[in-house]
């Protein structure tokens, strides 16, 4: 019975990781908060925050790289994340 417990766990964990690992596209500029740290790895809630935050107080961002003016976001971050940061606005219509 031990075994099968330990057998059910290790899965359970497996599958946790397998989710936890996967990251998608995420516009910066556009994205709440909790899209943010679900999409980005290594951006939890509190970061993923203090992106919202930075972007209202300072404007839209103009690449991956401008992340890294916001406390907590370094290099590493935005490296692993790039190809998932998005910036671009959409086009305005007259």
């Amino acid at each position: 019975m031990l075994i099968i417990k330990q057998i059910i766990a290790i899965a359970i964990l497996s599958l946790a990781g397998a989710v936890a690992a996967y990251a998608g596209p995420v516009n910066v500029n556009t994205a709440d908060a909790e899209t943010i740290s679900a999409e980005l790895k290594g951006v939890g809630i509190t970061k993923a925050i203090a992106i919202v935050e930075y972007r209202k107080a300072n404007g839209p961002f103009k690449n991956a790289d401008g992340l890294k003016q916001v406390k907590g976001i370094g290099e590493r971050t935005v490296e692993i994340n790039r190809k998932n940061i998005l910036v671009a606005t959409a086009a305005r219509t007259r």
